[in-house]
């Protein structure tokens, strides 16, 4: 049986071999030998993990947190060991981060065949022989040039540190932004309510959003004998990403992909990832581990594509994505009223009504074709949701039907 430190050396070397065999692998771009391979990584590196794991846990005492007068020279072998079998964890982590993204990004881009059945790229590990087609799919989400920049190896400041001043320097802005905290905002109020009913004194507990008339909302439903307090505030926060794996492969792909506006992209990527799902499928996908199911607050990040726009101003791609997870919210129950549109165009029908956006750019910002969101468009249309979700559901005019026997109809399709 091996010792801790020279599974630690094992480690080590596995990663250094995974780096230099990743970098000759996607000269072809083989994508199925290319997900062949991550899924074998992926598998090993996880087995490695999980001994390491049991072998030396999660706890740290470096030698730079105690006091110099009370070090013990004669020790310092320990703190330095322990170090280094963490830092193995931490470099283990970041690998299987960058493999698990990129078969993610692999899986949204394609579509692999063997005989009759399809499959994901996670799930090529399973077929041992036979043909296997990758089929493009027709929207993707995340960006396959970014795939040869992920830190395979997980030795990320190792790879900055071979990158000129122009991407290191982008590295840091785009990290900074990932690792920035959201603008905290009051989202709601948990409050308790005493009140009276048949002639007993009873108690409940709301929440209410933070723009909500109270006093109103108390009297409709419990009259006018009831008195009430907060007990809590509800507020938005935290970053983004919580992984900070996720964070490191993410601002060293996109920096050095494209220094200049490598963190533009990542932006737009995100809005799209956002736009494009479901929160049930963003709970599955796996594209950028640890990432909020639902945007709730200001991230800078987010208005970076959108600075040229007319009515730019702070928050801009933000509020776009907060307002798409309300809709999500209220969509709830309905989404039978308009089963026949897909996720991805769905979330091109609702960015259309609460923007000034025609469906042609829409369909260029989402990268998604034209000709059926307007279909989607149509579609929405006839089950009269837009006069639910939208305040000003004008856009949509154009779209409803124009003669008066189609119009009676859909009067009383609706209601």
């Amino acid at each position: 049986m091996t010792t801790t430190e020279e599974l630690v050396a094992q480690v080590n070397k596995l990663l250094d071999d995974v780096g230099i065999d990743m970098a000759g692998l996607f000269e072809d771009f083989d994508v199925v030998r290319i997900s062949r391979v991550l899924n074998r990584n992926l598998h090993v590196l996880r087995d490695l993990e999980r001994e390491l794991e049991r072998r030396v846990g999660e706890t740290l005492l470096p030698a730079a947190g105690i006091d110099r007068k009370s070090r013990d020279p004669h020790i310092q072998w320990l703190y330095r060991k322990k170090r280094n079998r963490l830092l193995a964890i931490e470099r283990l982590r970041s690998a299987i981060t960058a493999h698990r993204i990129a078969l993610a990004i692999i899986s949204t881009n394609y579509e692999f065949i063997s005989g009759k059945e399809r499959l994901r790229a996670e799930e090529l590990g399973r077929v041992k022989s036979g043909d296997i087609k990758a089929v493009p799919r027709g929207t993707a989400l995340g960006r396959l040039a970014v795939l040869p920049h992920l830190a395979y190896s997980g030795d990320v400041l190792r790879l900055l540190a071979g990158e000129n001043l122009e991407v290191r320097e982008a590295f840091k802005f785009i990290k900074g932004k990932l690792r920035e905290r959201g603008t905290v905002q009051m989202k709601g109020m948990r409050i308790e309510v005493e009140y009276w009913e048949g002639n007993r004194l009873k108690r409940d507990r709301l929440d209410l959003p933070a723009d909500t008339d109270v006093e109103l909302e108390l009297r409709r439903r419990y009259g006018r004998r009831f008195r009430w307090r907060v007990l809590s505030f509800v507020k938005t926060r935290g970053t983004l990403i919580n992984n900070h794996y996720t964070v490191d492969n993410l601002a060293l792909a996109y920096a050095t992909l494209d220094p200049g506006e490598g963190a533009e992209k990542l932006a737009l990527d995100i809005f799209r990832y956002y736009f494009l799902t479901s929160p049930t499928e963003r709970e599955s996908l796996g594209l950028y581990p640890g990432i909020k199911r639902c945007v709730d607050c200001h991230y800078s990040l987010l208005d970076l594509p959108f600075k040229g726009e007319p009515d730019y101003r702070t928050g801009y791609g933000s509020m776009l994505l907060i307002r798409k997870c309300e809709m999500e919210g209220m969509l709830t129950g309905k989404r039978a009223d308009i089963g026949g549109i897909p996720n991805y165009l769905l979330g091109g029908v609702l960015l259309y009504g609460m923007t000034e956006w025609d469906e042609g750019k829409v369909a260029k910002i989402l990268e998604v074709p034209e000709d059926e969101l307007v279909e989607a468009i149509k579609r929405f249309v006839l089950s009269g949701l837009q006069g639910v979700l939208f305040s000003d559901a004008g856009k949509f005019e154009k779209f409803l039907p124009k003669s008066e026997r189609a119009k009676r109809f859909l009067a009383l399709l609706q209601g």
